[in-house]
């Protein structure tokens, strides 16, 4: 099954690594009711990144639980081909690997299609922008990381926000995805350089009233997109 992804749209999807994980699906299902677009589903392998998460077995038990949502599995993995058939069939929407982790990243993207799912691809704050950009016509997602992967709870990077925008302005209507460190503080920027996908981990995930986060997200992205169309 492939979800739902609204071309150049605002969406939210929180990163469910910074909920209680022992409360994994009722954690998914507040931020749900709270108004998220789709869940982010951080998969670490302990090479790419020092940290070591979850694979898909749960991300097939989290299917079962939530049939008709949107999942976005970011691969922070070695060998991100590797996994591509596992996360198809344990229900992944968007499979977003590393540009940084595969030798092949135009075979990554045709084997991500062949296999029902959306493709994405990030880059780490210190790789360049331009061959990410090269490959945008083949992406249905480009992540610019906003922080140091594999770990949360990271100060937002405005440096990575030229990237944003060089993307932004090579790709109108592209899928722009931010990751970390994003919260009210920080959205109005990240905004304003032109991301539209809108990762956000404990300031969404932690707050007492995540619908409210989620909403004035939402409403700041809204505001930079409707600008732009109405310029365009």
């Amino acid at each position: 099954m492939m979800g739902r992804l609204c071309k150049g749209g605002c969406m939210i999807g929180p990163s469910i690594l910074n909920s209680d994980l022992s409360r994994l699906a009722e954690e998914c299902q507040r931020m749900l009711d709270a108004g998220a677009d789709y869940l982010h589903l951080d998969v670490m392998d302990g090479h790419f990144v020092p940290n070591l998460t979850f694979g898909a077995p749960v991300v097939a038990s989290l299917r079962d639980k939530f049939p008709g949502v949107l999942f976005e599995v970011h691969m922070m993995v070695s060998n991100p081909e590797q996994w591509i058939d596992d996360m198809s069939k344990a229900g992944a929407d968007i499979y977003t690997f590393h540009l940084e982790s595969s030798e092949n990243p135009h075979q990554t993207i045709q084997k991500i299609r062949s296999k029902g799912m959306h493709a994405g691809c990030g880059i780490k704050p210190k790789t360049p922008v331009e061959p990410l950009s090269e490959l945008a016509p083949l992406l249905d997602v480009l992540l610019v990381m906003t922080v140091e992967p594999g770990f949360g709870g990271q100060s937002f990077m405005t440096d990575m926000m030229p990237k944003v925008k060089y993307l932004r302005e090579k790709h109108p209507d592209a899928n722009i995805e931010v990751d970390g460190g994003l919260s009210p503080k920080t959205i109005e920027i990240a905004a304003e350089a032109g991301a539209n996908l809108i990762v956000s981990g404990s300031a969404v995930v932690t707050s007492s009233d995540p619908k409210g986060v989620m909403t004035q997200l939402r409403d700041v992205v809204n505001r930079y997109r409707d600008s732009e169309k109405a310029e365009a």
